[in-house]
């Protein structure tokens, strides 16, 4: 007894990104509705048909991955996954619908081919033309505060009637960070070069654009997308040590147990009023170098510390307006000051003053009491990871001194005896500014009472003065892990507005954020799409990339055989 058995035939559809150009989509499905019902004429004859999209959809073995390394539809080879079930003898043949944009053609000079015969239908037009932007040389990592250089080029991709579709100049703008744009003109064919100097650490996402021409297929590829990882060079501290006391090394042992940072330490151990005859030779072998480091080389040091500095007129008046003037074009200070800033030599009556964010109102307090946490200080990030995971402050060990101030400006972020404010920080100008209104921080690192997280704190406030990246009060920042993209609103405002997502294909989704009690907001979601991803909340903006930045399915968007 025989029983015949129908054949298969198989219909491959390409809905890839380039697919969505034009009126490609809608000539997708009319072909696909033609070729069905052409097919259905055969009583012998089963159909399959499967959908191939941007790399891990090719497999779904991959869902939810990372794209492919070269990303692309993987058209053949999701066409060999479906026949290998179909017996060699029941296969009928294939029908891709397609614009040609695929990634893994075989070579036929290898044999490597389908056991049957391929059919495609093409879509698209065959005069289309093109432009696009193409990077020819990025680096993916720079020094912070050294000079960076992209190199690209613009093409025009003609069609066969087309003709040229300018007179040879193309404007190209970049955007550093979605900030200053910058432009430039150049000729169409030739390379360009942009040259910029890296601001910070962490990636840092540069944009550019090329204007669309009238003709042009589509303005997908007018755009790439460049990120720079910024490292930091070895990190220059100067130390400024004055009135001696019992920490005074505990801020000197913390930064030299790091080995990225070098440090110089400037100590005061005779005040010039002191007169004890005491031989200069027997002080020092060398002169300390004090204009160097207060006015030529002020601005190579990336964080300057002023440990219980007292005024004795060691460091002339224009030294100080030289480091306000540091603060202001984008430097950092630190003061941890003692009971003599609220006496007659404070530095808050030099030049220095006007960069304080506290102002000495009153004595010194010197009653037992623990730091806390205020409600700044649980949403600020330089703090926020040293409340208990419900949101209290652990019991520290006890100070016993402070000094009794106001806060002018900033975000006070510890507290110490009846709510005064303890810790301050502050952005002045570029700069930033922290005020440790206590000398008493080593207690902690001595273990004093219990001790307390003085290693973290003393950490997470250089890093934050040193403007680190993941330490910023205010940020918006979206993460990509496969197809699952994770965006994160850090703000000391308890009311997180919602974010709107814009897809590459210009679609806009709002999203709700859920808080932590750590200052964060955040929520994931999965990216249907493959491409650069907007979000936006009013106020901050960031971007991220699903699949590769610049994908080599959108390089040449022209349909071809």
């Amino acid at each position: 007894e025989r029983q015949r058995q129908r054949d298969i035939a198989v219909i491959a559809l390409d809905r890839s990104a380039s697919q969505e150009v034009g009126n490609r989509r809608a000539e997708t499905d009319a072909a696909l509705a033609s070729v069905r019902e052409q097919l259905s004429r055969f009583d012998d004859l089963d159909v399959r048909t499967i959908e191939v999209a941007d790399g891990p959809e090719s497999n779904p073995k991959n869902a939810g991955k990372a794209p492919e390394k070269d990303g692309g539809p993987r058209l053949f080879a999701a066409l060999a996954r479906e026949t290998a079930e179909i017996p060699r003898q029941r296969f009928a043949g294939a029908v891709l619908i397609t614009d040609g944009q695929i990634h893994d053609v075989p070579d036929v000079r290898k044999k490597q081919t389908l056991p049957g015969p391929v059919h495609v239908l093409l879509t698209g037009k065959p005069e289309e033309s093109d432009r696009r932007l193409v990077i020819e040389q990025a680096p993916g990592y720079g020094i912070v505060g050294k000079e960076v250089t992209i190199r690209y080029r613009v093409e025009d991709r003609l069609g066969e009637k087309a003709k040229t579709f300018t007179d040879g100049l193309a404007r190209v703008r970049l955007r550093i960070d979605g900030n200053e744009e910058k432009i430039a003109e150049i000729p169409v064919g030739r390379g360009g070069v942009f040259t910029f100097k890296l601001e910070h650490a962490g990636p840092t996402v540069v944009e550019m654009t090329v204007d669309t021409v009238p003709g042009e297929l589509s303005a997908i590829n007018n755009r790439t997308l460049v990120s720079i990882n910024g490292v930091r060079d070895r990190l220059r501290v100067l130390l400024v040590s004055g009135q001696p006391h019992a920490g005074e090394r505990t801020w000197r042992n913390l930064l030299k147990s790091d080995p990225s940072v070098d440090l110089v330490h400037f100590t005061i151990l005779r005040p010039p009023e002191k007169n004890d005859f005491t031989p200069l030779n027997e002080l020092a072998l060398i002169s300390f170098p004090i204009r160097e480091l207060f006015e030529v080389k002020l601005h190579e040091f990336d964080l300057i510390v002023f440990d219980r500095y007292v005024v004795r007129f060691v460091l002339p008046p224009n030294y100080f307006q030289n480091i306000a003037n540091y603060v202001d074009k984008g430097g950092a200070v630190l003061a941890a000051v003692g009971p003599d800033f609220a006496g007659v030599r404070s530095m808050y009556h030099t030049p220095l003053g006007r960069i304080m964010p506290g102002e000495p109102v009153g004595p010194v307090i010197e009653v037992p009491f623990r730091a806390a946490l205020t409600d700044k200080g649980r949403r600020h990030p330089v703090t926020s990871s040293l409340q208990t995971k419900d949101g209290k402050t652990p019991q520290w060990g006890r100070w016993y001194r402070q000094v009794d101030a106001r806060a002018l400006r900033g975000h006070t972020v510890l507290s110490g005896v009846d709510g005064k404010p303890l810790l301050i920080l502050d952005r002045f100008g570029k700069g930033r500014v922290a005020q440790f209104l206590s000398d008493h921080v080593w207690l902690w690192a001595r273990g004093h009472d219990g001790g307390g997280p003085h290693a973290e704190l003393m950490r997470r406030l250089a890093h934050w003065l040193m403007k680190e990246p993941d330490l910023e009060e205010e940020d918006l920042r979206a993460t990509v892990d496969g197809k699952q993209l994770t965006i994160v609103r850090r703000s000391l405002d308890p009311d997180i507005p919602p974010v709107t997502v814009t897809a590459p294909s210009g679609a806009t989704e709002t999203v709700q954020l859920t808080p932590d009690n750590r200052g964060a907001a955040k929520t994931t979601m999965t990216a249907k799409e493959t491409g650069l991803y907007r979000i936006a909340d009013g106020r901050r903006h960031t971007m991220a990339a699903v699949g590769q930045l610049n994908p080599p399915e959108l390089s040449d968007l022209r349909a071809t055989p």
